[in-house]
């Protein structure tokens, strides 16, 4: 690898944490030595990049230190161009058209030698088939979950069975064939998830819930509720 690369590998590494990260956990994943790190570091804080740590320690980026936008390699192009044709074919249709608008944002942005990576890539993501439609607003309901308000569902469990249920959304999950809208259950004081697809009627309130959004989804995180929706 290049010294250049490098160091801008050395930048994308510490971007990506928040923790400290010691020069052996950079080299190793860069496949160099500490000792090359340890000056690779130290030329990066010459040429005022804010890095800050020590040998032993661990080394963070600070907060408001970006690179000029789209300095992509061509695995990034890739990765991109892959999660961009998954979102077409398995998103509601406002977010399939950002993906694509993404997509020809990156072919016009980057290098010319770069372009037929976005254009001809070498992976595919295939299309979904046999998907359920959403049944609610998907829009509104990713606009409340940012926006930590809640959402009033009249649900159809898979018996048929009706219930209310005013919940806390924490995010979407996007699966083969079905979306799945994560929640704190006021009924049930506890984590729920829901089909959208099984949605009959849905109510967005201004009010904001009462917990804080970052407390709530780690707490919500630790209960890995992905998985087949409990309709209790």
């Amino acid at each position: 690898m290049r010294r250049a690369d490098r160091l801008f590998q050395i930048i994308q590494v510490l971007r990506r944490t928040r923790k400290p990260l010691t020069a052996d956990a950079i080299a190793a994943e860069l496949e160099t030595s500490k000792r090359t790190i340890y000056r690779d570091i130290t030329t990066l804080i010459e040429q005022r990049v804010p890095i800050r740590g020590e040998a032993g320690v661990g080394y963070i980026l600070e907060k408001g230190f970006d690179l000029p936008p789209l300095m992509l390699t061509p695995d990034e192009i890739e990765a991109c161009v892959l999660g961009a044709q998954w979102v077409v074919g398995h998103a509601d249709p406002t977010l399939a058209r950002a993906a694509q608008d993404l997509m020809a944002k990156v072919a016009e942005t980057v290098p010319e030698r770069l372009r037929p990576f976005v254009l001809e890539p070498a992976s595919r993501a295939r299309r979904a088939w046999n998907r359920e439609p959403d049944r609610i607003d998907m829009v509104r309901t990713r606009a409340q979950i940012h926006d930590g308000k809640k959402i009033t569902l009249n649900y159809r469990d898979e018996h048929g069975r009706d219930s209310q249920r005013t919940i806390w959304p924490i995010a979407v999950g996007y699966h083969e064939a079905v979306r799945i809208l994560a929640a704190w259950c006021e009924l049930r004081k506890d984590f729920r998830s829901f089909r959208t697809d099984r949605v009959v009627d849905a109510v967005y309130h201004d009010e904001k819930y009462p917990e804080r959004r970052d407390i709530l989804r780690a707490k919500w995180r630790r209960s890995l509720v992905w998985e087949a929706p409990k309709d209790t």
